[in-house]
């Protein structure tokens, strides 16, 4: 029976650590790093970056990136990287800014560090690349050969973003440890191997910090402070939920997820906010106990991510609309094949509106 943890080399988490990306370099043998920022780190923290490698032996370059996450702009940047000199790759800002990094770092076979200046997602840790056409479509997915080398956060960074992306990272988060236990489920059932205990312990840690901490990590990051429950969200969102699903598997939450994203109307709706209505469809499907249900509907109400359809942008009484949603989670390209049961395009439109319907009480679930 095979087992695997998929994870980044070395993470790190703390405040200023902007300051010292020179020593990571330095840990992987660098001489010179080639920094991709987003045009916010750019304007904001080219000073905190340059002191830093001032106190060091590694040089940079660095350079602004505004464009597309792109092949052919990928491309253009491993040209400038390999005339630059340099030996590591780091990457500093939003997701397309990361994914940019990631397809460099992988096409230059370069050494990457990554430095997220946002906890809305999971996907730093990941070892996967997201590109787009020039026009902003969905190209494809790149695999890479290995995670990030290192995943540097800086805190008081990460704390500055929007609340609204941080709580959106919370509802990305929340479907990590159901996903993994269906994926764990599923494997059973087909007589396979289970996830490693350690990914499905760290997929349990992600969820129990998220219930434990979640509302109070929002209210003091409403309130500018960063706190210790911030500080554990941080970790959850981006550590722990990246290792958990990279490890764990990804099942129904994100089937859903993925099947909104074509209707144009939930084009607003950030990526965790649609997960998080997707994680309680899910657990509509598996007929999960009402209290399981209940504590997390209680959870995405606390932290205000949806539980509604209409939060969605969507209508519970369109069913045309719910309908695509529900067979284009159920493609077979989807994760909706995780699932430890057969699941028909039916059952996800019912799952979806009994999901609605119980995200618009109050009462408690019986």
């Amino acid at each position: 029976m095979t087992r695997s943890i998929m994870s980044p080399a070395k993470y790190v988490q703390g405040r200023g650590e902007i300051r010292y990306l020179h020593r990571y370099c330095a840990e992987l043998g660098g001489k010179k790093a080639y920094i991709v920022a987003d045009a916010f780190v750019f304007t904001n923290y080219e000073k905190e970056i340059s002191e830093g490698f001032q106190e060091g032996e590694v040089s940079y370059d660095l350079q602004s990136f505004a464009g597309e996450c792109s092949l052919k702009e990928v491309q253009r940047i491993v040209e400038a990287t390999g005339k630059s000199g340099a030996d590591v790759i780091i990457g500093i800002g939003g997701g397309k800014t990361l994914d940019v990094a990631k397809a460099v770092g992988f096409y230059s076979r370069l050494p990457l560090i990554v430095v997220p200046t946002v906890a809305s997602t999971d996907a730093p840790c990941s070892a996967l690349s997201v590109l787009y056409t020039d026009e902003g479509r969905l190209d494809k997915y790149l695999p890479l050969r290995s995670n990030p080398e290192r995943v540097v956060v800086d805190t008081e960074l990460v704390a500055k973003a929007p609340v609204r992306l941080l709580v959106a990272g919370m509802g990305d988060a929340l479907s990590t440890f159901y996903e993994a236990r269906a994926c764990r489920r599923a494997a059973e059932s087909k007589g396979g191997g289970k996830s490693a205990v350690a990914a499905y312990a760290l997929a349990q840690a992600c969820r129990d910090t998220l219930l434990a901490q979640g509302a109070q990590a929002k209210q003091d990051a409403e309130n500018g402070v960063l706190s210790e429950a911030v500080e554990n969200i941080i970790e959850a969102n981006i550590y722990l939920s990246g290792i958990g699903f990279e490890s764990g598997g990804l099942a129904a939450a994100h089937a859903i997820h993925n099947a909104m994203t074509q209707l144009e109307e939930t084009r607003p709706i950030l990526h965790g906010e649609k997960v998080a209505f997707g994680t309680i469809v899910q657990l509509v499907l598996e007929e999960a106990e009402p209290s399981e249900i209940e504590e997390a509907l209680t959870f995405c109400r606390s932290v205000g991510l949806p539980t509604t359809l209409r939060q969605l942008n969507l209508d519970a009484a369109v069913d045309s609309r719910l309908r695509l949603v529900a067979e284009a989670s159920c493609a077979p390209h989807e994760p909706m094949s995780n699932m430890p049961f057969s699941v028909t395009p039916e059952s996800v439109l019912k799952a979806m509106l009994k999901a609605d319907e119980w995200g618009r009480q109050e009462l408690p679930i019986s």
